[in-house]
């Protein structure tokens, strides 16, 4: 199946604009053209632009996401240094994770804590509003 650029867009959630920056800047071989010129995307097309996608997703820098593409037009020769690539980019992933699960722990505790704050508010709230109780 062949897409338009606004379909390709559209079915990437990336703009027309980024789809022509990731042309130029050589993450995307250019498209083939139909007869009036106009670019026309392949499924292969928007499975890499999906990949493309993640990997900036996760912060792999435009510099690397270059060298990766250019790897990948060279073909299989590159494998290697394609896979060094990620298991680089992933190691990095990781370590935001962690970072991230850090954060996350003490945005859960400070949430906790006021839950707790507000649970003692409530009950000291209810306690003063039946003081004749409390005496009885």
């Amino acid at each position: 199946m062949t897409y338009s650029i606004a379909q390709a867009a559209e079915r990437t959630g990336l703009s027309v604009d980024t789809l022509r920056y990731y042309e130029r800047i050589g993450l995307l071989e250019p498209p083939a053209r139909d007869s009036g010129g106009r670019r026309v995307y392949s499924d292969a097309d928007l499975t890499w632009l999906d990949f493309l996608t993640k990997l900036r997703l996760t912060g792999m820098p435009i510099r690397m996401m270059r060298e990766y593409a250019q790897l990948r037009y060279r073909g299989v020769m590159t494998a290697g240094r394609r896979k060094q690539l990620l298991v680089e980019h992933r190691a990095d992933v990781l370590e935001r994770i962690a970072e991230l699960r850090s954060c996350l722990d003490v945005l859960n505790y400070k949430i906790d804590n006021y839950d707790q704050i507000l649970r003692d508010q409530a009950a000291r709230e209810r306690a003063a509003a039946t003081p004749e109780e409390a005496t009885a």
